[in-house]
């Protein structure tokens, strides 16, 4: 069953003034790496790229294959790229202090709780240059705290009113919706990655095989051309 808006409606229950959808974050990794890739691509960078939106692979590569850390993308994860943008871009659109915001991130992963510690996801404070902000996540929790939470405040879900994203930074594109499938971050950054190269959609045959990426029957492997210029 699709619960995406009684999810939101229990979060507006819980006293949440504004629910935004992390698929934006998701567009904004995709499109940074994307465009990452190409800039190696044509300029000699370091290659191969992977990906860096999971916080738990970025640890473990920094502690115990240090050698690849130049080969993992600059970009940031989409939750930290959102969190960003809520107390920068979401706070001057609405004309809230950025001061005044509590962010808070609701998603399966454990591993995002340690990446709200790391010492670069402060972005906004550097921006607005004011250390007051704090980190651009204050809290993240599991879903399973999540429903915890609900439980805790006498919440019946069932009954719950299903309620919309907040639409200032809620559009997406079809690239961070296959974001959270197994293969479905290199499929989406090859695609916007063959676009910024050609200045075109992919063609069917360039696309062939790349469902193949996707599932856990272990490592699989993907040819992808184009003409570099």
């Amino acid at each position: 069953t699709f619960l995406e808006g009684k999810m939101v409606g229990a979060l507006r229950k819980l006293g949440a003034d504004y629910v935004v959808d992390t698929n934006f974050g998701a567009d904004l990794t995709i499109m940074e790496e994307a465009s990452e890739l190409v800039e190696r691509l044509k300029n000699g960078g370091q290659i191969p790229q992977f990906t860096s939106c999971c916080p738990a692979w970025v640890r473990f590569a920094e502690i115990y294959f240090p050698e690849l850390i130049p080969n993992l993308s600059s970009t940031r994860s989409c939750i930290a790229m959102e969190a960003a943008m809520i107390k920068t871009y979401f706070a001057e659109k609405k004309g809230i202090d950025p001061r005044k915001i509590v962010s808070v991130s609701v998603n399966p992963c454990t591993a995002k709780k340690a990446e709200t510690k790391r010492e670069e996801e402060n972005a906004a404070a550097r921006y607005h240059n004011d250390e007051s902000l704090g980190m651009d996540t204050d809290i993240s929790i599991t879903t399973r705290e999540f429903i915890r939470w609900i439980q805790e405040e006498h919440i019946d879900f069932n009954t719950v009113e299903e309620s919309q994203f907040d639409d200032l930074i809620g559009m997406e594109t079809g690239a961070s919706i296959i974001f959270g499938n197994t293969g479905g971050v290199m499929e989406a950054a090859m695609r916007t990655a063959y676009k910024l190269i050609t200045d075109k959609e992919p063609p069917p045959y360039a696309l062939t095989h790349l469902e193949d990426v996707r599932g856990m029957e272990g490592v699989k492997g993907q040819l992808f051309n184009w003409v570099m210029t």
